[in-house]
């Protein structure tokens, strides 16, 4: 039977957290402490250092991808004996609840709009397209928010295919996590960045993941480049755990937040209603439908304690 590892061996470039680091090579840091602390996440010891050794290598190999497509529209214009619509790089960036891939996202953001070549970089998370608060409430899914069934799918792919169109403008639905629903009348406009940044659960997910035939496109059928954030399922529920009770004392204290009879929880009860939420939820939810879309990234993530990355996979 093949292993995992003797999987990954074959499909994957494995870099320990300073080889990874000396693929910077000259890049200069960009960031300010200052900003750094604007961008980083709840609960996460995101440091400069983490910047320097694993983000700016990663923003220099981004940036030598984009110039290579960049070219490639070049040489199909020139063959055509006319100029294209510019069509965007798309990169995705998977992974679990609690592991950080907002951050991620956040991070590549800034340091990939600063290199001259592709100043307009746009992000946009999936949480705008799950399907509204009442709908999910009658399809019987509100147990099942963040699996695959809880998004407005045909709606996500219509939004992907338009922006990798080079459409003047396209918008996007915007998502409150105090009120748990998706911003009514409320959008992001998109206007044909050089990047997009795509974050979500599963944008990684394929027809192979669906239990009937279908030719429909998937989110992943656009993508230029994909991230898989990566963590061992103890340390995500740990983390998901701290992240609830800073919640609770955050968002959840907001009167008109879903979730306002959480904060006057003791901690003992929070943890433990964290704590099934994860068992019951976003456990299953990982198991079944994201982790099982690892191998198919471009590049993963490997996160350790303290949110920290002490390992880089790059697809062969």
């Amino acid at each position: 039977m093949t292993s995992i590892n003797s999987i990954q061996d074959a499909l994957y470039f494995a870099f320990q957290r300073e080889h990874w680091a000396e693929l910077r090579k000259s890049v200069p840091l960009t960031l300010s402490q200052t900003e750094l602390e604007n961008l980083r996440g709840m609960n996460e010891k995101l440091s400069l250092d983490e910047v320097t050794d694993i983000y700016l290598p990663l923003s220099r190999l981004l940036n030598l991808f984009v110039g290579s497509k960049q070219q490639r529209g070049l040489v199909l214009d020139k063959f055509l004996e006319q100029q294209t619509t510019p069509s965007p790089y798309i990169i995705s960036i998977a992974g679990s609840v609690a592991v950080g891939k907002s951050t991620t996202a956040r991070i590549l953001q800034t340091l990939l709009q600063r290199w001259p070549e592709h100043p307009k970089v746009d992000l946009v998370t999936t949480d705008g397209f799950l399907y509204p608060l009442a709908d999910l409430k009658r399809k019987g899914l509100l147990q099942r928010k963040g699996f695959p069934e809880s998004y407005d799918m045909k709606m996500l792919v219509e939004f992907i295919s338009a922006v990798k169109a080079g459409n003047k403008e396209v918008l996007a639905p915007l998502y409150s996590h105090v009120t748990y629903d998706r911003r009514h009348d409320e959008h992001q406009a998109i206007r044909q960045p050089d990047i997009l940044i795509l974050e979500g659960l599963n944008v990684l997910q394929t027809g192979l993941d669906t239990p009937i035939d279908t030719r429909r496109p998937f989110v992943s059928d656009f993508v230029d480049f994909s991230i898989y954030v990566d963590a061992d399922e103890s340390l995500l529920k740990q983390w998901y755990k701290q992240r609830f009770l800073q919640f609770r004392e955050g968002a959840f204290s907001e009167p008109e937040s879903f979730f306002h009879h959480y904060s006057s929880l003791t901690d003992d009860e929070a943890n433990a209603i964290a704590a099934n939420i994860w068992d019951t939820i976003n456990g299953p939810n990982l198991n079944l439908n994201i982790q099982p879309t690892r191998e198919r990234a471009h590049l993963i993530l490997q996160k350790g304690p303290n949110h920290l990355m002490d390992k880089v996979l790059l697809r062969k």
